[in-house]
């Protein structure tokens, strides 16, 4: 028998009980020293982003987009109202406050794309929308970004070195650019809805008009198809390991592609999703968990293994366009609506206290706030 097999088996046991947890979000790696074996591992739901913790209507019209930073110390929401705010995120208590306001996106601001740096951002507006500016959001330095005016710039992305980034949109636009604004490559007749840079820093992904995935190597001027769906897809995005697609398909909802094997994984249930663009999004400790935003005002969280969701938020009334998970604090949560407002969800014990002045008042509004949200059985 090889030597500690019983401590081996054990933690392969221990392993299966996390991976069959339908709320463990925590890096801590479980061990059978660190962990009772007189009964199963099972996270407390409580402790999951599904409480709502604050809403914020600052905007003033449709909330498109939201995004944190990369070192989770920032939140950006872009909107109808012609508006990038930046915010300031508070782990401790898992709140978010204004920290300045980006002005004069004169078709809104549809789309966000943070630089590694967590401090340049580049923003995009709708379909009409001609230019794209890039950000340094601690200066308000702005460098706007646009061949002309017959321009449609709908969609961006950073290569993960940040030196520099692709723009594209659905009139056939599709450039890359360095960090000073210049045009390096134009690729023509590519018709895109969104963008993502490859981990190699040279491969882009594309989604284009025809339902499909592809890749492109503009240095080399090469491309193939990657995947292929039977609608439209209204937007994506990949992994941290660079391995899963996370893509929104119109009329079908959210699905989840394997962009090594180019094959589907899984369906997940419950999103309604019609021809509106809305932005699902990995989080968790591991990226363990997959969270979209719906038409139908509510925000859907789902394991990954698992296509039923683990958890329908309510609180929107209005259709919820962008759903964005904090990188860093993973019990933090982000949803932008139509109804101009943003939702920061996170654990139980995060919300709010009541007052002591008016304890029997707050006490119905707590019970309310506990019920935002609404576990599902799979």
């Amino acid at each position: 028998m090889p030597p500690y097999r019983l401590k081996t088996l054990l933690d392969q046991a221990l392993e299966l009980q996390t991976i069959r947890c339908r709320h463990h979000n925590s890096s801590q790696i479980l061990r059978f020293d660190n962990t009772s074996l007189l009964v199963d591992h099972c996270c407390p739901k409580d402790t999951f982003p599904t409480h709502t913790i604050q809403i914020l209507n600052d905007h003033c019209d449709e909330v498109w987009f939201c995004q944190f930073s990369p070192d989770g110390q920032k939140l950006a929401t872009g909107s109808k109202d012609t508006n990038v705010m930046i915010w300031n995120v508070h782990p401790e208590t898992c709140t978010i406050s204004p920290r300045k306001t980006l002005e004069g996106h004169s078709y809104g601001a549809a789309y966000l794309a943070w630089h590694p740096d967590s401090v340049h951002l580049l923003a995009c507006g709708p379909e009409e929308s001609p230019e794209v500016w890039m950000w340094n959001t601690e200066t308000e330095k702005c460098i706007k970004i646009s061949n002309g005016p017959e321009d449609v710039l709908t969609a961006c992305a950073w290569h993960k070195d940040g030196s520099r980034f692709v723009v594209g949109g659905i009139r056939g636009h599709f450039y890359q650019v360095d960090f000073e604004g210049n045009v390096l490559d134009t690729w023509e007749g590519v018709r895109v809805n969104g963008l993502w840079c490859r981990s190699d820093g040279k491969t882009v992904l594309a989604s284009d008009t025809h339902h499909r995935i592809r890749s492109y190597v503009l240095d080399e001027l090469t491309d193939h198809n990657v995947l292929h769906e039977d609608q439209p897809i209204m937007a994506f995005t990949v992994d941290k390991n660079d391995r899963l697609a996370l893509l929104n398909v119109a009329n079908q909802g959210v699905h989840l592609w394997d962009l090594n094997d180019r094959c589907l994984i899984r369906r997940f249930q419950g999103v309604t999703q019609g021809h509106f663009t809305i932005h699902s999004t990995f989080g968790g400790a591991n990226q363990n968990f997959i969270a979209s935003g719906s038409e139908d005002n509510q925000v859907y969280i789902y394991h990954i293994k698992n296509e039923e969701p683990i958890a329908v938020l309510s609180g929107h009334t209005r259709s919820v366009n962008c759903v964005t998970w904090n990188p860093v604090y993973p019990y933090m949560l982000v949803s932008a609506s139509d109804d101009f407002h943003v939702r920061v969800w996170g654990p139980k014990d995060k919300v709010p206290k009541p007052s002591v002045s008016s304890s029997s008042s707050n006490s119905s509004s707590n019970s309310n706030s506990n019920s935002t949200w609404n576990e599902m059985v799979s």
